[in-house]
């Protein structure tokens, strides 16, 4: 009779998906950001990729390992859900190409071990591993994430160059011939691995949706350029804006599940980053304001969960 019951933690959803089929679309659809992050910055822009994706793994199959030690065998290693090799992968393209590549194995540590495996695993982190260990190493070592002069450019980023009153190329923003962080740069092969997402039904447009038009509203009322399209574009395109929306507010484990939460999410995300641009002291936002909103999705859930039919919101008759 036991055999007939399962016991499991909330939220209780019916899925035919897999989660390494789900994992390696995530993949698949990161590769043109991480192409041509490889072909703008160089080949050590492909060693830090690989550096950190292998530290990721590396953690969560070390881990495993000493769990079914210490349990006496029996589980399988997570390893092959592939979740892993996203979380370092996306650690990776929000790292500057010239950053120590200790750094991204202390990252990709504290992301799996810290973050996702310390809280239960897949399933039971309460932020993105990936977007977490960014913030641990721009708190820890700021100089070192924010150096973005290479080979290929030198000088301030682009947002940077807007906050200090100055023109940039929106053309070669979108394009991606910039610099920045590994995978953030190129609008273009952001937008088309996000297309892939879409079509294969992994994500929707509700959160990147909101999000986006969102921060454009507070541009446009707040930025101090009205509706001048050269400058919203350029706030767009830069600054790992698609990567973030598409790929990393989109997580299934940090987002809301209830669809008007996501809508409300997404206008968070919005506000959060639009507040950190224009009236914080740095160009960017996009890393802290979706872990703060990943920090406000309980509350949001609790406000935009449906009433069951028949009840009130106390749990009363209506």
């Amino acid at each position: 009779m036991s055999e007939l019951y399962k016991v499991s933690s909330n939220p209780h959803i019916r899925s035919g998906a897999v989660t390494s089929t789900l994992m390696l679309s995530v993949v698949l659809a990161l590769l043109p950001a991480a192409g041509f992050g490889v072909y703008n910055f160089g080949p050590r822009a492909l060693a830090v990729i690989g550096v950190s994706v292998g530290s990721t793994v590396l953690t969560e199959y070390l881990y495993g390992l000493l769990r079914n030690r210490k349990s006496g065998g029996g589980k399988k290693t997570t390893v092959t859900d592939l979740s892993a090799v996203v979380t370092g992968l996306l650690l990776a393209l929000n790292m500057p190409v010239g950053i120590p590549l200790w750094m991204p194995v202390l990252g990709g540590v504290f992301a799996i071990l810290v973050v996702k495996l310390l809280f239960g695993g897949l399933g039971q982190n309460f932020m993105n591993p990936a977007l977490a260990a960014r913030c641990l190493m721009l708190i820890s070592f700021p100089a070192a994430m924010t150096a973005f002069d290479c080979d290929a450019y030198t000088g301030a980023t682009p947002l940077a160059v807007l906050k200090e009153g100055g023109e940039v190329d929106v053309f070669r923003m979108a394009a991606g011939f910039t610099g920045g962080t590994i995978g953030e740069t190129s609008m273009i092969a952001l937008l088309a691995g996000a297309c892939v997402l879409l079509f294969l039904g992994v994500i929707d447009l509700r959160i990147p949706g909101s999000y986006i038009v969102t921060f454009s509203l507070f541009v446009v009322l707040f930025g101090g350029h009205g509706a001048d399209p050269a400058y919203l574009g350029a706030q767009l395109a830069g600054g790992g804006l698609m990567l973030g929306a598409f790929f990393m507010a989109t997580d299934y484990v940090t987002r809301p599940i209830t669809i008007r939460g996501q809508y409300v999410f997404g206008i968070v995300l919005g506000l959060l980053t639009g507040i950190f641009r224009i009236f914080g002291p740095g160009a960017e936002g996009v890393s802290y304001a979706i872990i703060l909103g990943n920090l406000l999705v309980p509350l949001i859930e609790k406000y935009t969960m449906p009433v069951a039919f028949g009840h009130g919101k106390g749990g009363k008759r209506g």
